[in-house]
């Protein structure tokens, strides 16, 4: 049997990355022909040294140009992975048809539709922030109400796919949180910034009023992993939208409480104020925790809890 092709969209971003490291890991036991998407030219040198198999490509999403380039060096993928996204909601407000043309993914899907004999499963990251925030712990199938750009630019992206894929998996991820990557990202992480802050000494204001279910990177990675193998070794039609976040609903200002407990610094350095008290200049969801039963029963794979996380995340 021919060795599969999996391909992964903005493979230079956080979880990108990840994921590239992920499927590096499983080779022996599933082995598979590695390729990666990145906007930055060149792509990292560290990231080539750590996957020097793996082959980068140059593509602009706005316009689809570089996409041809992979159909002649690596041939039609099996899976493709898009992790790439403009994930900012205050860069999305100031540019919403920046945010449409990156977060939809056009290109990309009509450059997988022209391929001949292409039967591929799309793997697309999407977001909890599709959802009001008005309730607790949503379900797949309730409203998505988002409230701002990025939001609606996410729920595009869905109903694209849904139209437009014969096979897809779309996960709606929380906060993702973890270890920095081989090559570091320029985003600050959020469990190392709120790390860096308090062992400052630095008191510092968290919301206390919002709340999410921030999920493990390496608990993405692995279900991203089972979706992969599973299609590769059944092929069968896969059409599936997933909750991917933490077992836990916490605050900002629980998340931090949780850091300072575990590294022993002192909780009152964080001083809880309300969501409300800061202007962000784009609208934020209030409470866009998920219920991910779905995700646990359809995958088997049930994401750490957010203190173990943590943990994991300053390898304590």
């Amino acid at each position: 049997m021919s060795r599969k092709r999996v391909l992964i969209v903005g493979g230079t971003g956080y979880l990108g990355q990840h994921v590239l490291q992920g499927f590096s890991e499983i080779q022996e036991t599933a082995p598979c022909d590695l390729a990666f998407t990145h906007h930055s030219s060149p792509p990292p040198q560290a990231l080539l040294n750590a996957f020097p198999t793996v082959l980068p490509f140059s593509v602009d999403l706005k316009t689809g140009i570089g996409f041809e380039a992979i159909s002649h060096q690596f041939g039609p993928p099996d899976v493709v992975v898009n992790c790439a996204a403009l994930s900012v909601p205050r860069a999305c407000e100031m540019d919403p048809a920046a945010a449409i043309s990156v977060n939809v993914p056009c290109s990309l899907v009509n450059w997988l539709s022209s391929l001949e004999e292409s039967n591929y499963l799309l793997i697309h990251l999407s977001t909890d922030q599709v959802y009001e925030g008005v309730k607790s712990f949503y379900k797949e199938d309730d409203e998505v109400v988002p409230v701002n750009v990025y939001g609606k630019s996410k729920v595009a992206a869905e109903q694209f796919i849904t139209e437009k894929c014969s096979n897809y998996a779309i996960l709606r991820s929380s906060i993702i949180f973890g270890p920095q990557t081989i090559s570091p990202v320029s985003k600050s992480l959020p469990i190392q910034w709120v790390d860096g802050v308090l062992s400052k000494g630095n008191t510092t204001e968290f919301f206390h009023d919002e709340f999410r279910c921030p999920v493990y990177v390496k608990d993405v990675v692995g279900i991203i992993l089972a979706l992969s193998k599973t299609w590769i070794s059944e092929a069968k039609q896969r059409k599936l939208l997933l909750n991917v976040g933490g077992p836990d609903r916490v605050s900002r200002v629980q998340m931090a409480e949780t850091v300072a407990d575990i590294r022993g610094y002192n909780l009152s350095l964080i001083k809880s104020v309300s969501a409300s008290s800061v202007d962000r200049g784009v609208m934020s969801p209030t409470d866009i925790s998920m219920d991910i039963t779905k995700l646990v029963q359809t995958i088997g794979i049930s994401p750490v809890s957010f203190r173990d996380g943590v943990r994991l995340t300053l390898e304590l």
